[in-house]
């Protein structure tokens, strides 16, 4: 057994934990504070890997960042000090950070690692033309070289892949020359815009929108400094929400049920598959009510869908999750490998085109491969708690793309795990 291997045993989890920061809402608001003119406070942040990028992106782009307390202090002020940016293997930060960037009349490179490189961008390079900026890419894959200034004007934005970059030209052109109007294609994951929106206005910006299908933003608007506490993340918090589902009693602090986020849709999955849910304040506690199989679209939350296949593993009957399409362009080929990886410890799982369909089963032992993506480990662990004979979880340290705290807060729920 390799080094960072784990070996899962049948556990029934129960107490409370805290949810994690939320990196969606962390990096765009950092992008925001770069903006402001005088110093905003993040408290509570996500100090995961993709939120260490988002500040790496801040500091090379001229924001002074103090994060040796337990909050995070941003004094903005955009005036690149460095010619690139490494994102790591976050995609948000490369997509915002590339429109943020192109404020700049200097050329910045933003670099990828990992699973990354191939996640294409393609669709970045025109509306960023249209705009005024002279943009390279590799073959439409990063890395991204973007020299500005950011002039603003019309431009069309295909939101069929991502509603990240989407995210970043809003967060950017209240700063650029002119104003500018957005015309949207297939937009998905539209509660992240609404996130954006959210953080944007808690800075003093208005953007306003007509059914998601048009965008204006007014040129020349002033960021004004923000003390923002970074909401519970939904989608991490999913792991325990499945878990508690079908065996166990687990709160999970700190979730907003009025979030923006788009995988706070968890709450209905929890009572479509018959969970008891309860609050308290922001507390949210799960315990197992009368399981039953559930139809569930996870086309605007598709971060949604290790959680809820693994939670569909122990579910009665055949459960369907509709979104199957949005998984290819994340850290792995997230649907092929839930399919796979499940499958070999006794999961009755398959594709069915947009579909996934999965029979509740008896899982047995085994071994999966996280394939490098966070998700992946974490729904691995939350199916492993429910096999009749131990599971072997390889690549589990991918969780600190998001959660590095996952498995410490699993052996404290009372999860039976081993290096």
């Amino acid at each position: 057994m390799t080094s960072e291997a784990k070996s899962i045993r049948s556990s029934r989890l129960e107490g409370a934990v805290d949810a994690p920061p939320s990196k969606s809402h962390m990096q765009r608001a950092a992008a925001a504070a770069l903006l402001a003119e005088g110093t905003s406070v993040l408290r509570r942040p996500s100090l995961c890997d993709d939120a260490q990028a988002s500040l790496r992106a801040v500091r090379a782009l001229g924001a002074e960042v103090e994060d040796s307390g337990p909050d995070i202090r941003i004094r903005g002020g955009f005036n690149p000090r460095m010619p690139d940016i490494d994102c790591g293997e976050a995609g948000l930060c490369l997509r915002l950070f590339s429109a943020v960037a192109a404020l700049s009349s200097r050329a910045i490179v933003l670099s990828a690692r990992g699973s990354l490189r191939q996640r294409p961008m393609g669709m970045i390079e025109a509306p960023l033309r249209r705009l005024g900026v002279v943009v390279r890419t590799d073959g439409g894959f990063p890395p991204l070289e973007v020299r500005g200034p950011l002039r603003g004007g019309e431009a069309d934005v295909d939101g069929s892949v991502s509603s990240q970059f989407l995210s970043g030209l809003l967060t950017a052109l209240p700063k650029a020359e002119r104003s500018s109007l957005l015309q949207i294609s297939d937009l998905k994951s539209r509660p992240y815009v609404d996130l954006t929106l959210e953080v944007l206005r808690g800075f003093g910006v208005r953007v306003d929108h007509e059914s998601y299908r048009t965008f204006r933003v007014e040129a020349g608007q002033s960021f004004r400094p923000a003390d923002i506490e970074i909401e519970g993340d939904w989608s991490g918090a999913s792991a325990w929400l499945a878990a508690a589902a079908v065996d166990g009693k687990i709160s999970v602090r700190g979730l907003r049920r009025d979030s923006r986020q788009a995988d706070v849709k968890m709450l209905e999955a929890l009572d479509a598959c018959g969970a008891r849910l309860s609050w308290e304040g922001n507390t949210l506690t799960v315990e197992p009510g009368r399981l039953r199989s559930f139809v569930f679209d996870a086309a605007d939350s598709p971060d949604l869908f290790p959680a809820l296949a693994a939670l569909a593993c122990r579910c009665p009957g055949t459960t369907r999750i509709k979104g199957a399409s949005r998984l290819a362009h994340k850290e792995s080929d997230r649907a092929t490998v839930l399919v796979r990886e499940l499958g070999r410890i006794g999961g009755d799982i398959r594709r069915d085109g947009d579909w996934m369909e999965i029979r509740g089963t008896s899982l047995g032992g085994g071994e999966i491969d996280a394939h490098g993506d966070h998700r992946i480990a974490m729904a691995a662990a939350i199916a492993a708690l429910g096999a009749r004979e131990p599971v072997r979880l390889s690549g589990g340290a991918c969780v600190a793309k998001s959660y590095p705290l996952f498995f410490q807060d699993l052996r404290r729920l009372g999860g039976d795990i081993h290096e």
